[in-house]
């Protein structure tokens, strides 16, 4: 068990502050692994993991054309109602918890807030793009600018005001 809060020790005592520039605070944690072994294998995998998410994001893009020249017009969906219910019930528990756990303070708001945002942004352009022409896409886009869509700022801006300030 000691060896275990050594290590959290050793972790907690070699963060540095957050630089202004990122890739500059990159080579100033790549050093810090050079001189302390313990905890670089740990940190060292942090930015494999970077590397590969970067590297899936540029995959997805020829994808991208793929789709655009061989995806249908049109589709039917065997659960579409169940898909709605779902997107709107996790944007549902998602503003409740979020607001939840703002009025008490609690440092996951920002999550919470950020997950939320993305939920309503996708529920917007979902809305709006699979909605029929007319009165359908008309009530859709109401509902993107008179709900979704501010609602999600108001997730970002308390994402943005829960997020811990870099120590100088």
């Amino acid at each position: 068990m000691t060896g275990v809060r050594r290590r959290l020790e050793a972790v907690k005592e070699s963060r540095q502050p957050e630089e202004p520039d990122p890739m500059t605070a990159l080579s100033v944690r790549q050093e810090h692994d050079d001189q302390h072994e313990s905890t670089g294998p740990l940190l060292r995998s942090r930015y494999r993991l970077e590397h590969v998410l970067v590297a899936s994001g540029l995959a997805l893009l020829p994808w991208l054309i793929v789709l655009a020249n061989g995806l249908p017009g049109t589709a039917t969906a065997a659960n579409w109602c169940n898909a709605w219910i779902g997107l709107d019930s996790l944007e549902a528990l998602g503003l409740i918890t979020t607001g939840l756990l703002a009025v008490r303070g609690h440092h996951l708001h920002a999550f919470t807030a950020t997950a939320t945002a993305t939920l309503l942004v996708v529920d917007a352009w979902f809305d709006t793009m699979t909605a029929a022409p007319g009165g359908d896409r008309l009530s859709a886009v109401a509902m993107a600018f008179g709900a979704e869509l501010p609602l999600a700022v108001v997730c970002v801006v308390l994402a943005a005001k829960g997020r811990p300030r870099p120590t100088a």
